[in-house]
């Protein structure tokens, strides 16, 4: 039985314009008769996907084309205009590293808030806070608040605390990149561990090494569709395909 499952989904967000369209602007339009109701985007167009319990999938494509958004509406913090989608299991996104600490909590705080929110036990996550702490390379900063810590040391913090507490499913958008050299060597050997175990595992990632090395699958998102799905080393070798043609003719009309 598939952990994930999405039918004919499509989301609709809204542009800038929407965001920007106030109240003051929107009564005078009326008045001046010049009212239009503001435009809204196509962002992901009847996708439809399943992933099996303890596949490692890929996600590729170009920037902007839906591969975040899928991940938001799959972690749940986006809902589908369209469509239907389930997911069986505890999940654990890190899309936007730090995403949803709390700035003025200490780093302690966050770590017991995020694995309560993920549905751990408070004294669970007490004793897991060590370790995440040691991974993190943060003992220092356990009970600093987190908006003392700069990007990186905050992205350390989500990837540790995500990977440490093992969820049924992670997702990841091009975590493997945070930090220098060294923790991005730390991550990679984490990330082989969770690879060998049970979790069901979907990255986002530009690098196709590393979709080769570790997706069983990939999906190639294009314009808010899947333009193709298969095997990750055939996946990967259409998008990269493309993207030469794209360059080709844009060399040439140069």
């Amino acid at each position: 039985m598939e952990v994930i499952r999405l039918d004919q989904v499509s989301l609709l967000r809204r542009t800038q314009e929407e965001f920007s369209y106030d109240l003051k602007k929107t009564l005078l339009s009326f008045v001046e008769g010049k009212y239009r109701k503001p435009a809204r985007k196509l962002v992901l167009d009847n996708i439809n996907l399943s992933i099996a319990p303890g596949e490692k999938v890929g996600i590729i494509g170009a920037n902007g084309s839906g591969k975040s958004t899928l991940l938001k509406l799959i972690s749940g913090i986006l809902q589908p205009t369209r469509g239907s989608l389930r997911v069986r299991g505890q999940i654990a996104p890190l899309i936007e590293l730090g995403a949803g600490f709390d700035s003025e909590m200490s780093v302690m705080a966050n770590i017991v808030l995020y694995g309560v929110l993920l549905g751990f036990r408070r004294d669970e996550m007490l004793e897991r806070a060590p370790s995440i702490l040691e991974f993190a390379e943060l003992e220092d900063y356990e009970s600093a608040p987190v908006k003392a810590l700069s990007s990186g040391m905050t992205a350390r913090l989500g990837f540790a605390i995500a990977t440490d507490v093992q969820p049924d499913i992670l997702i990841l958008d091009e975590v493997l990149s945070v930090g220098d050299e060294s923790f991005r060597q730390k991550c990679k050997q984490r990330m082989e561990q969770l690879w060998d175990g049970n979790a069901t595992v979907l990255l986002v990632s530009h690098s196709m090494e590393d979709i080769h090395r570790s997706c069983d699958r990939a999906i190639w998102i294009d314009r808010g569709r899947i333009r193709a799905m298969g095997g990750a080393d055939e996946t990967a070798a259409a998008y990269l395909s493309a993207v030469d043609r794209k360059l080709d003719m844009g060399l040439r009309h140069a």
